[in-house]
């Protein structure tokens, strides 16, 4: 295994679905520009209430990918 030098990002997620959806969201968004994403680690979780019930999940995270 050869030395790796991370970098690290904060990215926040969002989804009326699910906490899950949020977190591929915002990967999949950064995998647009960002090459070597290697990791990530979910930092804070919140959502949005509607009359009672979860209208929409927020999901903030840092995403670690691998210096050239």
């Amino acid at each position: 295994m050869s030395n790796h030098v991370y970098k690290s990002l904060e990215l926040t997620g969002s989804s009326p679905t699910s906490i899950e959806d949020a977190v591929q969201t915002a990967i999949a968004k950064a995998h647009e520009t960002v090459r070597n994403i290697q990791w990530f680690t979910v930092t804070e979780t919140r959502g949005h209430v509607v009359d009672g019930k979860v209208a929409h999940w927020q999901v903030s995270l840092k995403i670690g990918f691998t210096l050239e």
